[in-house]
């Protein structure tokens, strides 16, 4: 491909990311994964190029743009050396006219505000969306296994962090890739071999996977969700990791009371649906995707998970609420209304590798922990 067939390339994924975010449809890497495995002639220098052009583009623009073109020329006007690619080439885009590119900026506004009100200053929320770093577990049997290029993590033994680029799929089984904050707040659990353990938001079972290892495999983990396409990935993950006592539950939704009536479990984790905003360093479009209807629709689903929660926990059990949002309204809100409707319960101080008491709770952000962002509470339930 040449330089303007690679520009005009991203102008073309970010047409189809702004539909997405807009629309609700799929995420930027499915997107570009699925535009090259329909031209095979683009190789991997092309595709690298055309990555990176995109995420630049979103990483410079808080707001959704209107298009992809206003976009890339947000990225031309600083750098003419991509300007010069708008050369009307036969596949490359039409040269720059009387346009205006679309506004750089961090976040949309009314976000960067509720930040703000969350003590999440300048320099932090410019982190939000710096590249993340490739963190891996290890399963307690392969925890000799020697990774090019690989650095421990200070506080989890099992944590490694990996060059960029790392190629981890030849160790599948031998370890999980998985960011080294939510290696942390999954400790917030204090589970132990022998325990009963709910995870009620399971998703693909990243969280039950790591309790498995520190419960020694003994013991019961109730992984459950009610998304069957993300929790039906966990089973293959269990078999490779060996992880026998994790069991799968998919819940109706509105019925999760009725489907757990049998489980008094010692500890409850819940990773609850959020919006995602301590992540946006993997997914930066999904600052896109937010819009404060959509935050109040998943705030309203996390009182929904907790009171589900609160009534699987033993007397004397313990609940964790974990989500990678730094929004104060998912995060110590919560906590706060929980414990006022339900009286005898207590917030229970926390001792994690990374993160700062933040409220009822410890918060990770990646300014301050190098770690995607994070808000975890232990609530301990009355005997």
């Amino acid at each position: 491909m040449t330089p303007a067939a690679r520009t005009q390339a991203a102008i073309d994924l970010l047409d189809a990311i702004v539909i997405a975010a807009r629309e609700g449809g799929a995420a930027a890497d499915t997107l570009i994964s699925r535009y090259f495995s329909q031209r095979r002639y683009a190789g991997s220098k092309d595709r690298r190029a055309v990555r990176e052009l995109v995420y630049a583009a979103i990483r410079r623009l808080g707001e959704r743009p209107a298009d992809g073109r206003v976009a890339m020329l947000a990225l031309a006007a600083t750098d003419p050396a991509l300007a010069a690619t708008f050369d009307g080439s036969t596949h490359g885009p039409a040269p720059i006219g009387d346009e205006v590119p679309a506004v750089e900026g961090l976040h949309p506004r009314w976000l960067s505000e509720r930040l703000a009100a969350a003590g999440i200053d300048d320099a932090e929320q410019a982190a939000l969306i710096d590249r993340a770093p490739l963190d891996v577990r290890l399963h307690p049997d392969h925890a000799d296994l020697d990774l090019p290029g690989a650095e421990p993590i200070s506080g989890l033994p099992l944590a490694r962090r990996l060059p960029a680029g790392s190629d981890v799929a030849a160790h599948a089984g031998a370890l999980e890739v998985q960011d080294a904050g939510s290696q942390a707040v999954t400790l917030a659990a204090a589970v132990a071999p022998g325990m009963t353990v709910l995870d009620l938001c399971a998703g693909a079972g990243g969280k039950s996977l790591a309790m498995a290892a520190q419960m020694a495999n003994e013991g019961r983990i109730i992984a459950s969700d009610v998304d069957r396409a993300r929790l039906s990935r966990l089973a293959p993950r269990a078999e490779k990791a060996a992880a026998t006592i994790i069991e799968t539950r998919l819940l109706d939704p509105n019925r999760e009371v009725e489907a757990l009536a049998d489980v008094q479990a010692d500890v409850v984790l819940i990773d609850a649906p959020c919006s995602g905003t301590g992540t946006w360093r993997r997914n930066p479009e999904a600052r896109w995707r937010l819009t404060p209807a959509r935050l109040d629709r998943l705030i309203e689903t996390q009182r929904h998970v907790l009171a589900i929660g609160a009534g699987a926990v033993k007397p004397d059990g313990a609940l964790v609420y974990i989500v990678c949002s730094l929004l104060d309204g998912e995060g110590p809100a919560q906590v706060d209304a929980f414990l006022a409707a339900h009286p005898g319960w207590q917030a229970e101080p926390l001792t994690l590798p990374f993160g700062r008491p933040h409220h009822a709770g410890t918060r990770l952000t990646p300014a301050h922990d190098g770690t995607d962002g994070f808000f975890v509470a232990r609530l301990r339930a009355p005997c």
